[in-house]
């Protein structure tokens, strides 16, 4: 959807619009990708707007995407990094892409765990397929009670 110049809908201007939802401008003039960093920048922006409403003062000046580089794994101990300023590839690129990575999640905990479970599987060669099943398909459920009629 194409969002106005503070990320509010059209014809809605206490409806906010951010992140893969919205169609808004980045620092080049073309759109913003729809990467989490700029869904960041967009909600901040957005609540800058609103305290501004709430705080009746000027609003901030219009959204722009501020890209703070690209980072892509292509697999074990291989990556790209491009920060702007510096292009990486190869193991140095993985390895700021993993720092990155677990830098920007939420909570000490969290970034323990994944920090963790990331060197486990790099140590023992886990393979990274993951097959998540959503209790309501029925799926597990199904195993489960698979699993019990065996034991039983």
């Amino acid at each position: 959807m194409v969002v106005r110049e503070d990320l509010s809908v059209p014809g809605y201007p206490e409806i906010f619009a951010v992140g893969d939802i919205c169609s808004s401008q980045s620092w080049d003039g073309k759109q913003a990708p729809s990467v989490a960093p700029a869904a960041k920048q967009m909600g901040a922006y957005a609540a800058s707007v609103i305290r501004a409403r709430i705080e009746r003062a000027a609003p901030p000046p219009p959204f722009t995407y501020r890209h703070q580089g690209s980072l892509a794994t292509i697999g074990r101990n291989n990556a790209v990094a491009d920060l702007g300023w510096i292009t990486l590839t190869g193991w140095s690129a993985w390895l700021v892409w993993s720092v990155a990575h677990i830098f920007f999640l939420i909570g000490f905990r969290s970034r323990i765990v994944v920090a963790l479970d990331w060197l486990w599987a790099y140590v023992t060669f886990r393979r990274g397929a993951r097959i998540i099943l959503a209790e309501s398909t029925g799926a597990t459920a199904n195993s489960r009670s698979v699993q019990q009629a065996a034991q039983a």
